[in-house]
């Protein structure tokens, strides 16, 4: 088994009225989950890269310091009374776009964070609640101040792709496998967690599968290895997806659009968006059509000597 899976919650689709709650789309994602026998960890975007949000029309496009803590601790608290197998949750990703040319404002987040961590944990005290970075992004970008600066919260995790600014891969597996090391030093003294893994087995991004399948190796090493210091561990995708159907240059999430290119700490020109688009519609495991590439083998036998 997994064990384990991210479930994307978005506030404009389950609190479209204040006070009033849809849980359509989210209880059919959290009953396969349970089904299935899998822990959630919940990924709430407050925070999504450069963006805010998405948030439902009723609180409009809010600043940071308008957010409001009891408005997002009375959603949270919603959700998480109603989905047991919630463990985990992620409040803010790819954090390090926000404030890497608004530094000023990280105090801002840092209070938000702690009343509503502090509020959640009354009331749901085993759950886990923190923030989420781009390690390949803090790396190329040298952004590494800011995720010391906010180590808040019950851990720090962290999504990576061995990637350089254009998106193409640029890594030895190997190499790759040392970026994940650099995570102790950036965050010595609090767990961490591995959100969202990925290799791509695009050659138009210059990988293939012999390198997703050592670099999947690689990193079930480091997992083993640092085992006691990582919270949760999940790989980015299981299938992959058509050609051309992964990178929309204005994702709809509910009624909202977002930008994409600068939250993905990945620049918005057409060149680096199609790059984008090819790495992720070929980070899966599996093809399209379900055919296993050699990683997923791979990553059937790691889960099994995890479980032995």
């Amino acid at each position: 088994g997994i064990g384990r899976s991210n479930v994307y919650i978005f506030w404009n689709v389950v609190e479209p009225v204040k006070g009033e709650f849809d849980w359509t789309q989210s209880d059919v994602l959290m009953s396969y989950n349970k089904n299935n026998d899998l822990k959630v960890t919940l990924y709430f975007s407050v925070i999504n890269g450069e963006t805010l949000g998405p948030f439902p029309n009723w609180i409009g496009k809010p600043s940071l310091n308008a957010i409001g803590e009891d408005r997002l601790v009375s959603v949270l608290d919603a959700i998480l009374s109603r989905y047991d197998i919630i463990d985990t949750v992620v409040i803010a990703g790819e954090t390090e776009s926000q404030f890497r040319y608004y530094e000023q404002n990280i105090p801002v987040y840092k209070e938000l964070f702690t009343g509503v961590y502090d509020k959640i944990k009354e009331k749901h005290p085993t759950v886990k609640i923190g923030n989420a970075f781009a390690l390949h992004n803090v790396l190329n970008k040298n952004l590494e101040h800011i995720v010391t600066d906010l180590s808040i919260g019950d851990f720090v995790a962290f999504s990576y792709s061995p990637v350089d600014t254009l998106n193409e891969i640029v890594k030895t597996p190997q190499e790759a496998k040392e970026d994940l090391q650099k995570i102790f030093e950036i965050i010595p003294d609090k767990k961490i967690g591995l959100f969202e893994i990925s290799w791509s087995t695009s050659d138009f991004v210059g990988g293939n599968s012999t390198s997703q399948q050592e670099f999947l190796e690689k990193s079930f090493e480091f997992y083993k290895e640092n085992k006691s210091k990582i919270e949760f561990f999940t790989w980015y995708r299981q299938y992959d997806k058509p050609d051309g159907t992964c990178v929309i240059e204005k994702p709809e999430i509910g009624n909202k659009t977002l930008s994409v290119g600068g939250g993905s700490g990945l620049g918005s020109s057409e060149y680096v968006i199609e790059r984008l688009s090819h790495y992720v519609c070929s980070a899966g495991l599996l093809d399209a059509d379900g055919t296993p590439k050699p990683s997923w083998n791979e990553f059937k036998n790691q889960i099994e000597l995890i479980n032995q």
